[in-house]
């Protein structure tokens, strides 16, 4: 069964960014134990992140419960927080997970940027992101819900934001691909993940999900058997089949193995 479980595209979203340092903040101080509600109620009350205006808290904790399903299947994101989990290697989860809710954010990262990487292009255009991002909202929206010019360039300004927050992007006003590779810990939690999308060894090779960090299939292979080296996976292709196991049954189980 797919994870993906899109609304609607959110100019109010992808205007904020991702939001990498609150977030993980915001979920190391949650308690699992109270709904989602209670838990950004304390957040704006106790501010505990140290947000800079209650306007800003009141915002971001918008962008919390729309982005995410803390109790449910973000849960493993707020567990790895909340016990420290390396940033860099949480942040890559982070993406994946905040992918799963927002059309715009997912398309943006496996098909568009993705496309700019694969066609040799250093540079990222601005002028570019914005028109992907009228077209995009064309084909989604109806007619007199499309966003303003004002909102066209605000939302494609958010999302070029979002690849430098996660080292697929450097610079500020121009951004240029970076030299990105995940985390060992990382490609583990995620190919439990896919797996878990995809149910066999070779769609997982397949599965879209890895252009967001600017893999090929090809290159998703020599991970699998560079740790199936290391006898962390055990991973075997030959064609069009692809034998894989894994050391856990799920991305949540895999998550827990990560804090102990």
């Amino acid at each position: 069964m797919s994870s993906l479980r899109f609304g609607r595209p959110s100019s109010f979203l992808i205007t904020k960014g991702a939001l990498v340092q609150a977030t993980y903040a915001t979920f190391a101080g949650w308690d699992l134990a109270r709904p989602i509600g209670e838990n950004t109620r304390r957040l704006r009350n106790a501010n505990y992140i140290g947000a800079p205006s209650n306007g800003w808290l009141k915002n971001f904790a918008k962008v919390i419960t729309r982005r995410f399903d803390p109790q449910g299947h973000d849960r493993p994101l707020v567990e790895l927080a909340k016990c420290g989990c390396d940033v860099e290697v949480w942040k890559p989860l982070l993406l994946w997970h905040m992918t799963r809710t927002d059309p715009i954010v997912h398309d943006f990262f496996v098909n568009w940027l993705f496309g700019q990487h694969s066609r040799g292009i250093q540079q990222v255009p601005a002028d570019a992101a914005r028109a992907y991002v009228k077209a995009f909202v064309a084909k989604s929206l109806p007619r007199d819900e499309r966003w303003s010019e004002a909102n066209l360039a605000a939302s494609a300004s958010g999302l070029l934001r979002m690849p430098v927050e996660f080292g697929l992007l450097k610079g500020t006003r121009v951004k240029r691909f970076s030299a990105y590779r995940l985390p060992d810990e990382s490609f583990m939690y995620l190919l439990h993940a896919v797996l878990e999308d995809t149910g066999n060894g070779r769609k997982t090779i397949d599965s879209p999900d890895w252009r967001m960090f600017l893999m090929r299939p090809a290159d998703v292979e020599a991970e699998m058997y560079r740790l199936h080296q290391f006898r962390r996976i055990q991973f075997d292709a030959a064609g069009s089949l692809a034998q894989l196991t894994l050391p856990c049954k799920s991305a949540a189980e895999y998550a827990r193995r990560l804090m102990s």
